[in-house]
């Protein structure tokens, strides 16, 4: 069996990291950093890092800043702090890997888009599910306000269509950091022409946390002529729990090889 952190069966919350078996993978190793999203934790990616982990890829799913332990504690901590934890994630792989794949969901989405545009000659591909980099509500406009009035609004985890399926999220959306993670959002979209990495876009047909307004600035915006959009019928936001999470395995599974082919 694949290695991987003692914890990884008792605490679903906790990072995943799972050892490369290269005598799976035609002797090569290669990696695949996965990151959850806002308010989320690595219980939305595990079954997805597991299935990649027991092909032979070396898989980690950090537990970015201020998750798993208090939305209080989240409103604390900054997009800054989210992107630096997931490079330091992405160097570790780096250096233990013949090439590194990588992928996220919703924030996650955005994180990996970051960081395929500031390392364009080192990521080998990019998965997003459901990736945010935009949205149509315009109460976000109020936010330099209320986020110094209200400390939170309602919870965005757990849009899943699949029945008793947890995963794992706050049961509030703090304010002050949601803010920051919409103010890294013009930056990244400006930046999107430096993508030229192949990538593969999962996206649900019934998504009530992300609009339809960030795929076409994502598929519009990348410089990539290998670009694959993949639908998910069956699924809400938190797509690789839903229904339609065999599809993204499968389909991801296969985006690893291919790009990562020597």
């Amino acid at each position: 069996m694949p290695a991987s952190t003692p914890d990884r069966e008792t605490d679903q919350t906790a990072a995943l990291t799972i050892a490369a078996r290269p005598e799976l993978t035609g002797g090569r190793r290669i990696g695949v950093l996965l990151s959850h999203g806002f308010t989320g934790s690595p219980a939305s990616m595990r079954p997805w890092g597991e299935h990649l982990g027991a092909l032979g890829y070396g898989v980690a799913v950090p537990l970015l800043p201020g998750h798993g332990t208090t939305w209080q504690e989240l409103n604390t901590l900054r997009w800054v702090d989210w992107y630096a934890a997931l490079t330091r994630a992405f160097d570790t792989l780096r250096a233990e890997h013949d090439a590194v794949v990588v992928g996220g969901l919703s924030m996650g989405g955005a994180l990996v888009l970051r960081l395929a545009a500031d390392r364009p000659d080192e990521v080998a591909g990019v998965m997003v599910v459901n990736p945010a980099v935009a949205t149509r509500r315009l109460d976000v406009k109020l936010l330099p306000v209320l986020k110094h009035l209200v400390p939170s609004f309602p919870a965005i985890a757990n849009d899943i269509k699949k029945p008793g399926v947890d995963e794992n999220g706050y049961d509030r959306t703090p304010l002050k950091a949601i803010h920051s993670l919409i103010q890294a959002w013009p930056s990244l979209r400006a930046d999107l022409s430096r993508i030229t990495s192949p990538l593969v876009y999962f996206r649900s047909a019934d998504d009530h946390v992300v609009d339809d307004a960030s795929e076409p600035l994502v598929l519009g915006g990348i410089s990539s002529t290998d670009v694959t959009r993949v639908a998910l019928p069956e699924s809400f936001h938190v797509a690789t729990l839903d229904n339609d999470a065999p599809t993204i395995f499968e389909e991801s599974a296969a985006f690893v090889a291919r790009v990562s082919a020597a």
